[in-house]
């Protein structure tokens, strides 16, 4: 019994009722091969939801024909037409004729190979060739058009060597097998969804039948929002950062003079950093003001700064030589979209100088900034000309790098990457300086995973920060730890147009410090 394709799911529902009034068992591909997949589907599992019937999903793999399978079951296999041209040309056939008798050079140079295997052929004493035997049975046909009309063969073997030449491909077919159920009745009872008062009133509740609740039944989609994966790791940082007793500072400057992002952190003017290949200057306006006093209540001297900076970079002062080269005043302003969250560091470090503790002198600190920088660099699987720079400071008084490679192991092990290595490395700022790696079980190899130092102290006196504060720094990219714990291995699909909305709202919260 057979459902017309145009069947609803409700009168399908009803077909099925009927088909088992006949058979104990129904198979939804042989009683009803016409239905569409979706509409068996509804019609099985409004009938389950009555106990009417039972079924159960069959997965399994059927054989169908490609293209050149389907052309070879009609006209035959490559080797039996070569046969056919050979065994009819009474005197042989050369190369070139057979090629002409098939009409098609490809099945005439693949079927010949074939046919000389099974010994079909063979070379005249000219050259040509001529049929060895007097007919042949053309098995890959019959195979082929067993398998177009039943779906299915019986021999493993040959279905494989099948699949091997590309005649056959194998697809997901989704069938069911049915069976009644502990309520089957060949009529489908009207089901009452609701209690009506008009029920209550005349009585009819107590003959009707309600259908029962589906606890198990998904709640519809909200399409509500949902945080990027970056923004998770984020946020685990900056707990990290909070129980380890920092303060977060502020980043939304986007854009800074070439004073606070070069100059404050002894990048020399000349240096590649500040090319045009590396940095987007901005156009309009060019130049930023020279560094001054943000509002009445900020009371630092700024001239001084600004004197002690350029005098560090020129001919040294607070024991530095300097870089000896003229320092030029509009490089120092140039408008440049940031290229490292370290600029709002050096911004950070220079309130502090002007605080007064308990002892009269800058009390220690613990800053951070999670937010993002840009750099003009050529995007690819690894890189972006935008993304997220964690950076942390800590100021006080007689620190050592050793102090700074033990608070690297403690600040590394909240995330749950231990086992670390240092090299040594050079920044402009920060003098000495390190490069932070940890294995990666997965890679099986040494990762980078964030860059440290200590600054160099005639930036920090040049700020007006006494000569025995030492300060640590230390910063690592928010793309690369995300793009670990979430297994991605293109940037682009972790920002950008190519990201899956899917990913953004299915994506598990972060926890750092588990595997």
């Amino acid at each position: 019994m057979a459902a017309s394709p145009h069947s609803s799911s409700g009168d399908l529902a009803l077909d099925i009722l009927a088909a088992l009034s006949k058979a104990e068992t129904l198979s939804s591909s042989a009683d009803f091969p016409d239905a569409k997949f979706a509409d068996i589907k509804a019609a099985l599992d409004r009938l389950s939801s009555r106990s009417m019937v039972s079924y159960k999903q069959i997965d399994q793999e059927v054989p169908f024909l490609e293209p050149e399978g389907e052309l070879i079951a009609e006209h035959g296999s490559h080797e039996a037409r070569v046969f056919e041209a050979v065994r009819q040309a009474l005197e042989g056939l050369t190369i070139a004729d057979l090629e002409k008798a098939i009409g098609d050079k490809s099945v005439a140079k693949l079927g010949q190979g074939k046919a000389f295997k099974e010994k079909w052929i063979s070379k005249g004493k000219d050259g040509k060739l001529v049929a060895s035997v007097d007919s042949i049975k053309d098995a890959t046909r019959e195979q082929l058009k067993t398998i177009q009309t039943t779906h299915s063969c019986s021999d493993a073997k040959v279905l494989a060597e099948l699949r091997k030449r590309k005649l056959v491909r194998l697809q997901k077919d989704i069938s069911f097998s049915i069976e009644k159920g502990p309520k089957y009745a060949l009529e489908i009872a009207k089901e009452e969804t609701d209690l009506t008062d008009e029920m209550l009133a005349n009585g009819s509740w107590k003959a009707a039948t309600f259908k029962p609740y589906n606890f198990n039944a998904l709640g519809a989609d909200q399409h509500t929002g949902a945080l990027h994966p970056l923004m998770k790791v984020r946020q685990e940082f900056r707990q990290i950062f909070f129980e380890l007793g920092f303060e977060e500072m502020a980043t939304n400057r986007f854009v800074e003079s070439g004073f606070w992002n070069f100059d404050a952190l002894m990048v020399p003017q000349q240096h590649p950093a500040r090319d045009m290949q590396d940095t987007f200057f901005i156009s309009d306006p060019k130049e930023a003001d020279t560094p001054h006093a943000e509002d009445e209540n900020d009371k630092k001297d700024y001239d001084a700064y600004w004197d002690n900076v350029r005098a560090v970079h020129g001919n040294g002062r607070f024991g530095s030589i300097g870089y000896r080269y003229n320092w030029q005043r509009e490089e120092s302003l140039r408008l440049v979209l940031r290229t490292h969250t370290t600029a709002v560091s050096a911004a950070m470090l220079h309130k502090l100088a002007n605080r007064k503790g308990p002892d009269g002198r800058p009390p220690p600190a613990r800053y951070f900034s999670i937010d993002r920088v840009f750099r003009n660099e050529s995007v690819d699987a690894t890189h972006l000309a935008e993304f997220h720079q964690c950076e942390g400071v800590i100021a006080d008084y007689n620190l050592t790098l050793g102090g700074l490679m033990d608070f690297m192991t403690i600040f590394f092990g909240k995330m749950g990457i231990e086992d670390l290595r240092f090299k040594p490395a050079y920044n402009p700022y920060t003098e000495p300086s390190m490069e932070i790696f940890s294995f990666h079980k997965g890679l099986n190899k040494l990762v980078e995973i964030g860059n440290s130092g200590m600054f160099r102290p005639e930036m920090l006196e040049s700020m007006g920060l006494p000569r025995d504060m030492k300060v640590y720094g230390w910063g690592l990219s928010l793309e690369r730890p995300t793009m670990i714990k979430y297994k991605i291995s293109n940037i682009r699909e972790l920002l950008g147009h190519k990201v899956d909305l899917n990913f953004i709202e299915k994506s598990p919260a972060v926890r750092l410090d588990k595997d």
